[in-house]
């Protein structure tokens, strides 16, 4: 199959050719016929699947076919949702670079927060034909006139489970409340959690359902390991693990901003070019430290769940969970950082004997049975904690406060 099958225009058929792809993955095969049709999707595939070029492409067909009315100021009539600032910027830059190699001239902005508000208010003047924003950002530019809502006719919500949650339940149903009702809405995302589908289902219309499954010879080439280890052993392992085997690119997750500065730290005054990337960084400075990374000038970036989704680190060979991530959800996001686009990945899980429990639980709905290691010198003294009533703090095993706003949420409609 080729991108020439899916119904696109010669133009983007070039667009694509000219950014050396000539086959579609299966969720562009799947979702870019789909969105043509102008009907609402939802689509599930795989993290490094191609989701960004699956709704990239019909998008920007869509605005060719349909040129704007006037040429003093463009209303936006595309926007992009997505959850974190680096992110934004990934998608704005596939956008962007398509549309520059098309014969009609199309605007694309993105906007994210992080950074002063002026020069994305100045970009704004006189309009765009497409907004990639996070929502918070996109509300202030709301706020102070800079940007309309009311001619928005393609809605797509990237990495669209975060943006279903909790966190952003808010900031979203007021950017919803803005937009028209007659619009084709895109949803794409590696995970759908039950309770957040559940918001999905409201928000679509008669949408056509797609999943891509990660199959055999499609599946991403991870190899997938389990240490047992000591809670204060773990630097010292991480260090040990990194020189015995020459790892040069390694992602490390802990599970907060301390953590962060603290575990980076440790490694860099052990001589390791390691360094902190977390929210409360500026763009600047986390721009800096990816483009850095991706370069090879640091070996080791220590980071929140915050590089967990949506960041493409080519031929990334390495992630470390030095704290297991929250959820099941969260651990499929997190290793899917490594094994992109064919090139083999490791993923190393420390487990320490208060998250034995935990892990299990994770294991369970990952249909994994990984064998908890000992490496030499590091082994486990350390015991589980006698367990504690009701769930042990396990999330998933009973409602927590943060599930239960969510339940009270649907009888809120985002609509």
């Amino acid at each position: 199959m080729s991108f020439g099958t899916l119904g696109l225009s010669p133009a983007l058929q070039r667009a694509v050719s000219d950014m050396g792809l000539y086959a579609p993955t299966p969720i562009q095969a799947e979702a870019i016929p789909a969105a043509l049709k102008l009907t609402d999707v939802w689509a599930t595939a795989p993290t490094g699947s191609g989701k960004t070029l699956a709704f990239a492409l019909p998008l920007l067909q869509h605005l060719l076919a349909a040129p704007r009315q006037t040429n003093f100021r463009r209303p936006v009539r595309t926007l992009v949702l997505v959850p974190t600032r680096e992110l934004a910027v990934q998608v704005g830059d596939v956008l962007a670079n398509l549309a520059y190699k098309l014969p009609q001239s199309l605007k694309v902005n993105t906007v994210f927060g992080g950074v002063s508000v002026n020069p994305q208010m100045m970009a704004l003047r006189g309009g765009a034909d497409i907004v990639v924003a996070t929502p918070g950002r996109l509300l202030d530019l709301i706020d102070q006139n800079a940007v309309r809502l009311a001619d928005v006719q393609h809605l797509v919500l990237d990495e669209a489970d975060r943006l279903l949650d909790l966190g952003f339940a808010d900031e979203l149903q007021r950017v919803l409340a803005l937009l028209p009702a007659q619009r084709q809405t895109l949803l794409f995302s590696a995970t759908f959690a039950p309770e957040v589908e559940a918001l999905a289902t409201k928000l679509l219309r008669d949408p056509v359902r797609i999943t891509v499954e990660a199959f055999e010879g499609h599946k991403p080439d991870i190899t997938q390991r389990a240490i047992a280890v000591d809670e204060k052993s773990r630097t010292a392992l991480l260090r040990h693990l990194i020189t015995e085997n020459g790892w040069k690119q390694v992602l490390v997750f802990v599970a907060t901003r301390y953590a962060c500065e603290h575990v980076a730290n440790k490694l860099y005054k052990a001589g390791m070019f390691a360094t902190p990337f977390h929210g409360e960084m500026s763009q600047g400075a986390r721009q800096e430290v990816l483009s850095e990374f991706k370069a090879g000038r640091w070996d080791v970036v220590v980071t929140t769940d915050l590089a967990s989704r949506g960041i493409d680190i080519a031929m990334l060979p390495v992630v470390v969970n030095y704290d297991l991530p929250r959820s099941a959800t969260d651990y499929t996001h997190r290793i899917g950082r490594t094994g992109r686009a064919g090139a083999h990945g490791d993923a190393v899980s420390f487990v320490t004997a208060a998250a034995l429990a935990h892990w299990q639980l994770i294991q369970k709905r990952e249909s994994l049975e990984l064998p908890l290691e000992q490496v030499p010198g590091f082994e486990q003294t350390e015991t589980p904690p006698p367990p504690s009533p009701g769930n042990g703090g396990i999330k998933g095993s009973r409602p927590s406060k943060k599930d239960k706003l969510r339940a009270a949420a649907l009888g809120n409609p985002l609509n």
